[in-house]
């Protein structure tokens, strides 16, 4: 398919022929909703966790006798009956990340950029460069281009300079395309490719 491409000052500057394979493909809610639970659950720190019974501060004499008193019998203040006690079952240190196939996360960028394209949310940007980084230049252009919430996404590296003055532009994230991922494609609501990104998730995906 063959689509517009367009530099910062929204001039036309030519077109580009997108894979049908990699930008027309089938949209897939399943896997897009698989590889999204995926990925947060990468990002979960996984750090929660309770003390056990061995972990309590406390005396480790019996409470009171065992027979005779007509209560129960008990074998530590800091078992978890106890106020202070310990926390029965509660959460540990561990990792929440989760496997899932490499042809699945292919298959789900595809479905995330063919929902873009499809959405008519997909633009192709000349190039991700310029002249003046400064933040507010760079935000009084992204303005007139009416892109309010954005991932853009560039080549094998991104312009320091443009990456530097995007950077405190709220809702506009830069993104090399090693990192173009399924998760951050759907939380914004334009996805702008450079046409060094279109080439390198065409060889990436196809």
């Amino acid at each position: 398919m063959k689509v517009d491409v367009i530099d910062l000052d929204a001039k036309n500057v030519g077109s580009i022929d997108l894979a049908d394979e990699v930008f027309g493909a089938d949209v897939r809610a399943d896997l897009l909703q698989r590889c999204v639970e995926w990925q947060r659950a990468k990002r979960r720190a996984g750090t929660h966790k309770t003390k056990v019974v061995s972990e309590i501060r406390g005396t480790t004499a019996k409470p009171y006798r065992q027979k005779g008193t007509g209560r129960a019998r008990q074998g530590s203040l800091r078992s978890t009956q106890f106020r202070g006690g310990a926390t029965m079952f509660g959460p540990v240190v561990r990792s929440h990340a989760t496997k899932l196939p490499k042809k699945v996360r292919k298959a789900a960028l595809r479905s995330a950029l063919s929902a873009k394209q499809a959405a008519g949310a997909l633009v192709v940007l000349d190039a991700a460069k310029s002249e003046d980084p400064k933040t507010k230049a760079l935000a009084a252009r992204i303005g007139k281009l009416g892109w309010g919430s954005v991932l853009i996404i560039d080549g094998a590296e991104v312009d320091a300079g443009f990456s530097r003055a995007a950077r405190n532009i709220p809702g506009i994230d830069v993104l090399p395309s090693a990192g173009a991922n399924v998760y951050d494609i759907l939380n914004r609501e334009t996805l702008v490719l450079t046409r060094d990104a279109v080439s390198a998730l065409e060889a990436r995906l196809k």
